[in-house]
């Protein structure tokens, strides 16, 4: 018998069990009916299974679906086009997918399977960086295909971009801090400059216009 709090009561009576169970307003619950005597718990059964399915729920958060993505190749494909269906591939590994290189050959291209495995070995060799080869090329019919699958996994690329994230925010407000400092330093270059000037002194009356105020108007002679 288990207590409510995780502590070891003994060996009891089901009856007794259930009675203290019942006391608590909890429930009794069989966690190990094969041991010798059965393992109980005091426990609110209902709370249980609410935290079950929340670490359940928080577990398919976490979890990431692997699909297979294909991406169709022909025998004639230029560089242009063969540069952008590559690109697809980057993104697709990028993004933890899987994905299906395909050729399909038509009529008189069967004759030319060598050069559908060119251009396969060709996108591994461009890709190695980012992918592993699950599947090289094999022929199947009238098509031809390799498997390329991303060489982190989706939690590594988590921690990656998070990484990335944090050390982005660091330097933002580090060059916020930076601004912020040198604002303040001008403001205090200025305040000093201000002092030293000091207050405007009144300028003197030229020497003129001191005479002119001091003598009385002349008195017009008839």
């Amino acid at each position: 018998m288990i207590g409510d709090e995780g502590e070891q009561i003994g060996i009891m009576p089901p009856f007794e069990a259930l009675k203290m169970a019942r006391s608590k307003n909890l429930d009794l619950v069989e966690i190990s009916p094969t041991a010798q005597p059965p393992v109980c718990r005091i426990m609110d059964y209902g709370k249980y299974l609410y935290q079950q399915e929340k670490k359940e729920r928080e577990a398919k958060k976490h979890q990431k679906t692997i699909t297979v993505k294909e991406v169709k190749f022909r025998i004639n494909v230029d560089d242009h086009d063969y540069e952008t269906k590559k690109n697809h591939v980057l993104r697709f590994l990028d993004e933890g997918d899987k994905v299906k290189a395909t050729i399909f050959f038509r009529g008189r291209e069967m004759t030319r399977t060598g050069l559908g495995r060119q251009i396969l070995e060709r996108l591994i060799k461009d890709v190695q960086d980012q992918s592993i080869v699950e599947f090289r090329p094999r022929q199947e019919g009238n098509t031809l295909h390799a498997i390329l699958a991303p060489k982190k996994s989706a939690q590594e690329r988590e921690k990656e971009k998070e990484k990335e994230a944090k050390q982005k925010a660091k330097q933002e407000k580090h060059e916020k801090q930076l601004l912020e400092k040198l604002q303040q330093e001008k403001l205090g270059q200025g305040a000093t400059v201000t002092e030293k000037m000091g207050p405007e002194k009144e300028k003197p009356p030229a020497p003129a216009a001191a005479a002119a105020a001091g003598s009385p108007n002349p008195t017009p002679q008839a």
